[in-house]
């Protein structure tokens, strides 16, 4: 098995015939999944999604994968194929046809209906292709292959993409669960006429790798949630993803079979079951649907509102009615399910959310005590299954943490496959496959690109830093004001602290050693005169320690010493 490398150096230039393989996200992290092809001069890139944030990265909405390899070579993309409809597929299309408006984007009907209604709101009416399973379409010097697959969101395609260099399966996110609810299989027959034909690189999805046997069939959650609605006495709130439609079909079935209403919480529920009842892919019985408005028309006990914010997304509509802070109020007696498993980085949110909800005095269903969600991601089992079908030459696992990628890795060498041909890879490596060998070859940089508000790529690394710090250690300012002639200080300093005292009298002790420093320094020989910022940072190391010392915090620290005019001045 080839492992993670680090200091790769940059790609050697390409030589004709090789196809080179890039993937921008989505390995070492669940989401902005992005992987770029080329060969000959031309670009095929393989989704375009966004990744959540973390505690760790406070004001962040968004993160995005590092286009900057692709920013001179924009004209070179033949086409952008999206796997499925998920926002860590889809999420960071609208950025990048900023760049490039015209670029192809290839999906399935309701893939391609759900990523046109995102680019919308930022204004942008793309070109599109729409495909469907055993299609095959050429891009440019690629030929792609469409194959069904089935994830926890209809209309999932893996790709097949023939080049001159060799074979590639990229599967996107899939399970093989033998009993959807919208009986749509995964195509293991269409899987084994590809592993004849003869798979160069296999990049199987890796999320659930490390978990042992079959992941369970979509249609066990619903005897579950029927059993739930039941005994639920007042209100319910399901929790998941805005574009879980099976999750939501399952929902107003059980609602429907109960005799309640369903209202569906927040613009991008509403958006994309708007989409999915129109395209057919979401079955609404006649007259379930309720508008947020006409709530209070009914009993607490005629109600199921359909939510986000099963991750403990702080702006979602669960996370803020836990906060007392949205215009549906939780109330005794109320069920809350959380209808999703957790994304790996979320798990305090979610646990902050729950914890506060059930302060409210509701019920909260969840994974850990009910059955209420199954993953959409293959285990070990699955994937072992599809190493022996495809038999592929090479393997580079995708979608998931290093643990996943290591555990997906280790399973191909165990159904045979040369370990040698196994590559662990993180974001930014570089493979080139040619001659049916497929090798790491350099790195590009790569780096989160955050988007806060309006600004994108503009939040850097130090800019996050100074966030934490100001969360977790406070803010500390300290002005001053010096004369230069007399060598004094004539006023303060005067300190002024966030978070880090009950009140500012606490630094009266140190302020005396402030001045005591500073004037030390105006009086040292002429030709060791401190500059203003040599003064600045006098003040900092002084009350610096005293903090650690003193109070055992690292504060944000920001001196200001103001020199008074001379009569030059």
């Amino acid at each position: 098995m080839t492992h993670l490398e680090f200091d790769l150096p940059r790609p050697p230039k390409l030589k004709k015939d090789t196809l080179r393989v890039i993937p921008l996200g989505g390995l070492g992290e669940v989401g902005r999944n992005m992987t770029v092809y080329e060969i000959n001069g031309k670009l095929l890139v393989v989704d375009c999604g966004v990744l959540f944030p973390e505690e760790s990265q406070p004001g962040v909405d968004l993160i995005l994968p590092d286009i900057n390899y692709l920013l001179n070579r924009l004209d070179d993309i033949v086409a952008v194929i999206l796997t499925h409809g998920h926002e860590d597929h889809i999420g960071a299309v609208p950025y990048l046809l900023k760049r490039r408006p015209d670029i192809p984007l290839v999906g399935s009907q309701l893939t391609l209906a759900l990523v046109e209604a995102k680019l919308a709101e930022h204004r942008i009416k793309p070109y599109t292709l729409t495909v469907e399973e055993n299609m095959v379409e050429a891009f440019g010097p690629y030929e792609c292959e469409f194959v069904a697959v089935n994830h926890s969101i209809p209309d999932a395609l893996a790709v097949f993409i023939r080049t001159k260099a060799g074979k590639v399966l990229h599967t996107g996110d899939f399970k093989m669960d033998q009993l959807p609810l919208d009986g749509r299989l995964t195509d293991l027959r269409h899987f084994a006429r590809l592993g004849e034909e003869g798979i160069d690189l296999f990049l199987p999805d890796s999320t659930n790798a490390e978990v042992p046997g079959f992941t369970p069939t979509e249609k066990n959650i619903g005897g579950v949630l029927s059993q739930v609605f039941r005994d639920a006495p007042r209100r319910i709130i399901v929790a998941s993803f805005s574009s879980h439609v099976h999750r939501v079909q399952q929902v107003l079935d059980a609602a429907h079979e109960r005799g309640r209403k369903v209202v569906l919480v927040g613009r991008s529920m509403v958006r994309n079951m708007t989409i999915a009842e129109k395209l057919g892919y979401l079955n609404v019985p006649e007259g379930i649907l309720v508008d947020l408005k006409k709530i209070d028309n009914y009993r607490p006990e005629e109600i199921v509102m359909m939510c986000t914010g099963s991750q403990g997304e702080p702006m979602a509509a669960l996370s803020r009615m836990a906060n007392g802070d949205h215009k549906i109020q939780i109330e005794q007696d109320d069920t809350v399910v959380l209808a999703s498993s957790l994304i790996p980085g979320n798990e305090n949110s979610v646990f902050r959310v729950i914890n506060g909800l059930m302060k409210l005095g509701a019920n909260v269903v969840h994974k850990g005590n009910a059955k209420v969600h199954v993953s959409g991601h293959a285990a070990a089992g699955e994937l072992l299954y599809c190493y022996n079908i495809l038999k592929p030459k090479n393997v580079m696992p995708v979608h998931g943490e290093i643990r996943h990628l290591i555990a997906n890795a280790e399973l191909a060498i165990e159904t045979g496959i040369d370990p040698e041909g196994v590559l662990v890879c993180e974001d930014g490596a570089v493979v080139d496959l040619v001659d049916g060998k497929a090798r790491v070859v350099g790195a590009v940089p790569n780096e989160y690109v955050y988007v806060d508000g309006r600004s994108v790529g503009e939040v850097t690394e130090d800019d996050l830093k100074d966030r934490r710090i100001l969360g977790e250690e406070g803010f500390i300012s300290i002005v001053t004001v010096i004369d230069r002639d007399t060598k004094r200080v004539v006023t303060g300093p005067d300190v002024h602290a966030r978070g880090v005292a009950e009140d500012d009298s606490v630094f009266d002790d140190i302020t005396p050693k402030i001045t005591a420093a500073l004037e030390d320094a105006l009086h040292m020989a002429p030709e060791k005169i401190h500059t203003t910022h040599q003064l600045q940072q006098i003040v900092r190391r002084t009350i610096g320690s005293w903090v650690a010392r003193r109070l055992r915090r690292k504060p944000m620290i920001i001196p200001v010493v103001v020199d008074t005019p001379t009569e030059e001045d």
